[in-house]
């Protein structure tokens, strides 16, 4: 037997449930398949201490659910904000089960089309169409198939002897298990340093490894990089407790006849020394990747950034695969390490945006947009109305932006919420003057205290574009080209509505709109 459908969703966890959503609204002819019996079944078994590190912030200081979406790092997104994530935990790092509570009562309260216990043997490629094959024999096909599976599989690194290591999957969770031990833990990302906060107040020693030196959330602004929740351990490593962090190639591990371990290591700041260290349990913490076994070779997506996620245009559809789309954390892809795709917080606005893509290309829907007068003072309202009280933005600083297109000299269209590579594609590059509003980092030396930053006068505005921290940045286009550009000054609150942050706005759109001379300017 064999079921059809316009649009199948491989999987329903938070991506697939958020795309579901859009869909159920919409009228869209689709089905999500999910191999588990309900949704959202990652957060089963990870993370494996059972504490969410996506924020939970409930007591924000106002009644606006928009701003409040800000610090809300779980709850997906509804027309009305309703079916909130504070409404199942207050807790500031809620405890994983309450994700997957959350997530099912998201599912039936908007009645999405799923199918539980359906996995999926195979995606073959027919003409244009795609024919997935589940274990239990059910045949389903679609025009458009859109993969939300996440990052499945471990990522073992090719270390002669890793074989002997247990993994991040399996390992006890119990401190009582490593009373007295010498652990190494391979790997410096979060999975790393919550197994070895978990160890610390047990374990003799901990050691954990890789060749690359941390990355703090914190400096870079990429919440996957080490959150401080995660690493109290470092405490112990600069006060002389015992463990440490080693920038480290391990070279090989090789298991003695008392069960120990020989680990040798080449340091990567100690002029290549290398080094012998016995322990008496290796972990292995070293991430998961997407899990492309279920395509055969005429489906396979192509696959990047060392075969870990698939290649994905700005309409996240793959590159080789048209048709195919992945969403979810596979949307990170495009924004690697720079923003917040890979999280729940980061990719429900890009479901959002994508519900919006696939409407435009496939149901003569446009992108909604509003109309305005091509008028300073009205664009100066209307941007800092988005910057002050938008978390699409806020979220996806520089990766999503809305668009101001001139239709003429009186009027302008504003679509909001778009992915800057989409529209540079749709209005840039079609030679469309245009003004792209987006909220963004300043850049900073990799070397600087990010505690000890000097920080631009308010008054200062002449400086804006010097602004370390996240500010709202508009840039004109035209004829493909980049033409002005002007920042409103950080502000220490994130909010835009002192006479430094309108005045100049309004004095640049007054500016540009009046402009006869186009070249390159902009303060």
């Amino acid at each position: 037997m064999t079921t059809d459908s316009e649009y199948l969703i491989l999987g329903a966890g938070p991506s697939g449930i958020q795309l579901g959503y859009y869909f159920q609204r919409d009228g869209r002819d689709y089905q999500i398949l999910e191999g588990a019996a309900c949704p959202g079944a990652f957060f089963e078994q990870y993370p494996r201490h059972r504490k969410l590190i996506s924020i939970n912030k409930v007591h924000t200081g106002t009644d606006d659910p928009e701003l409040r979406l800000r610090h809300d790092w779980n709850s997906l997104l509804t027309d009305d904000y309703s079916l909130l994530f504070k409404e199942y935990s207050q807790e500031y790092f809620p405890p994983a089960d309450t994700m997957l509570e959350y997530l099912s009562d998201f599912a039936q309260r908007f009645g999405l089309k799923i199918r539980f216990n359906t996995r999926v043997q195979s995606v073959e490629r027919h003409g244009d169409d795609f024919r997935v094959v589940a274990q239990d024999g059910q045949v389903y096909t679609c025009r458009k198939l859109i993969v939300a599976t996440g990052v499945s599989r471990s990522y073992v690194p090719e270390i002669p002897g890793i074989e002997l290591a247990e993994s991040y999957e399996d390992v006890s969770v119990d401190p009582q298990d490593f009373v007295d031990q010498r652990v190494l833990i391979v790997g410096k990302g979060n999975s790393a340093f919550e197994t070895a906060d978990n160890l610390v107040p047990t374990a003799a020693t901990i050691h954990l490894v890789s060749p690359c030196p941390l990355d703090f959330a914190w400096k870079t602004h990429f919440v996957g990089d080490l959150r401080a929740v995660n690493n109290n351990i470092l405490d112990t490593y600069q006060l002389k407790s015992q463990n440490a962090i080693l920038d480290a190639e391990t070279v090989g591990i090789r298991q003695q006849d008392d069960g120990s371990f020989i680990v040798k290591f080449q340091y990567m700041h100690a002029e290549g020394e290398v080094e012998e260290l016995v322990y008496d349990r290796i972990i292995c913490c070293t991430g998961f990747r997407f899990d492309d076994s279920i395509f055969d070779a005429s489906s396979r997506p192509e696959m990047t950034i060392f075969d870990k996620f698939p290649n994905l245009t700005c309409e996240w559809e793959s590159t080789n695969q048209p048709g195919m789309y992945f969403i979810g954390t596979l949307m990170q892809m495009r924004d690697y390490k720079k923003t917040t795709s890979g999280f729940i917080h980061g990719f429900r606005y890009n479901v959002q945006a994508f519900s919006k893509l696939l409407a435009e290309k496939y149901h003569d829907t446009h992108w909604p947009f509003t109309t305005h007068r091509f008028d300073s003072d009205v664009l100066t309202e209307k941007i800092l109305s988005r910057v002050n009280g938008c978390s699409a933005l806020w979220q996806q600083q520089s990766f999503l932006g809305d668009v101001v297109v001139v239709q003429d000299d009186c009027v302008v269209r504003y679509y909001e919420g778009m992915p800057v590579a989409y529209l540079q594609k749709h209005f840039v590059d079609e030679d469309r003057r245009c003004f792209v509003l987006t909220l963004e980092f300043g850049t900073s030396s990799p070397d600087e205290d990010p505690f000890k930053v000097n920080r631009i006068r308010k008054d200062n505005v002449a400086k804006a574009a010097s602004s370390t921290f996240l500010h709202p940045a508009i840039r004109e286009y035209e004829n493909g080209a980049k033409v002005s550009e002007h920042h409103i000054i950080e502000d220490l609150e994130a909010v835009w509505k002192e006479e430094e942050h309108i005045r100049p706005l309004t004095r640049y759109l007054e500016q540009r709109i009046h402009s006869t001379d186009r070249r390159v300017a902009w303060e």
